[in-house]
């Protein structure tokens, strides 16, 4: 029986590039990874992967793309986002729609040209979670979405709701919202959490620190689309439905911090907690004095947000239509995530 042709745009991302290694490990797929910057000729890991370059926000070059594949499934996982106090801000809102909403509706246009049957769509928990200043506690996919505030939470939630109006009988769709993604090589996390040792910003507990989160590493998130690709081609059952993906173990965040700066051998000698009233202040003018000084603090009311929300979710629906169960525990992949920073940095120093 021939492999079934399946498109991952993004395929060379930190995300995408995982998702192709789950698909080759079931030698049941032709890979055809499509990104703005694939690798050079000759370059690649994996040779038995067509590497294409190609601009989700340039229509025509995307269908000659896909007419060229004629995949059979589409795993679309092109995003922006920005991390820090520009997460929360306007600067550069008008690219993260451009790409995260238009690119997505090129993608869906041009695999319904070329007649592909399903479509799996990279989504995130911001489509519920980013309605600022509320907690969620075990939220599920009955909850209400079209409320987040920051712009990566609504251009996901517009997003989303094209890939799922899209569904079909002859085009099966379906979207996973996945928590914050950690691993190796990945874009944000571990770094930003190894600049807190740097910054001597470890002590500091804003607000009460028992506030539950969810992550998810990145090779969970790759399984979970995996099942979801098997599932449409199958039984179809997840057609329409959209699905939390976590690695199904919240924890506080104060607890995620200590356990990342645990791995590089740090433990703070003592701890400083600033009440949530305080920090909202503290991070207002942080605000004010970014606006002076046209710089780019690391603090603003969105950060305090973000440290003092409660907001996991239930992966319920996703072990029960999906099959989905993270293979690897999050202690596993702290480790395992810390280690390879640890290693980056070390070759920077020696270079």
């Amino acid at each position: 029986m021939a492999p079934t042709r399946i498109l991952v745009t993004g395929g060379c991302g930190f995300l995408g590039s995982e998702i192709v290694r789950s698909l080759i490990s079931t030698n049941d797929y032709d890979i055809t990874a499509v990104d703005i910057n694939p690798p050079s000729l000759g370059t690649s890991s994996f040779a038995q992967v067509r590497y294409v370059r190609a601009n989700v926000l340039d229509p025509e070059e995307l269908q000659k793309v896909f007419n060229q594949a004629k995949p059979v499934v589409v795993v679309h996982t092109v995003g922006v986002y920005h991390v820090g106090a520009a997460r929360y801000g306007e600067k550069g809102q008008e690219t993260v729609f451009e790409i995260n909403v238009t690119g997505t509706r090129n993608v869906i246009e041009a695999a319904t040209s070329c007649e592909a049957k399903a479509l799996v769509f990279t989504s995130s928990v911001t489509v519920l979670l980013d309605q600022m200043w509320e907690d969620f506690l075990n939220a599920d996919e009955t909850w209400p979405t079209g409320r987040a505030t920051t712009a990566y939470g609504q251009s996901k939630t517009a997003a989303e709701d094209l890939v799922l109006a899209a569904n079909k009988t002859d085009f099966a769709t379906c979207s996973l919202r996945s928590a914050p993604i950690f691993g190796p090589n990945d874009p944000a996390c571990m770094s930003i959490f190894h600049r807190c040792i740097e910054r001597g910003e470890t002590p500091f507990i804003i607000g009460s620190g028992t506030n539950l989160c969810d992550f998810v590493y990145v090779s969970n998130v790759a399984d979970a689309h995996v099942l979801a690709v098997r599932n449409l081609l199958k039984s179809g059952t997840a057609a329409g439905e959209a699905f939390f993906i976590t690695n199904g173990e919240p924890i506080t965040a104060r607890d995620f911090c200590i356990a990342i700066w645990k791995e590089f051998g740090h433990v703070p000698s003592f701890q400083v907690r600033i009440p949530k009233a305080l920090a909202w202040w503290l991070g207002l003018g942080a605000e004010w004095a970014s606006w002076a000084t046209g710089t780019q603090g690391s603090l603003s009311r969105g950060v305090v947000w973000d440290a003092t929300a409660t907001r996991y979710v239930s992966i319920a629906k996703a072990r029960r239509v999906l099959g989905y169960d993270p293979r690897v525990s999050l202690p596993e992949a702290l480790k395992i995530s810390c280690k390879h920073f640890q290693r980056q940095l070390d070759g920077r120093s020696k270079s």
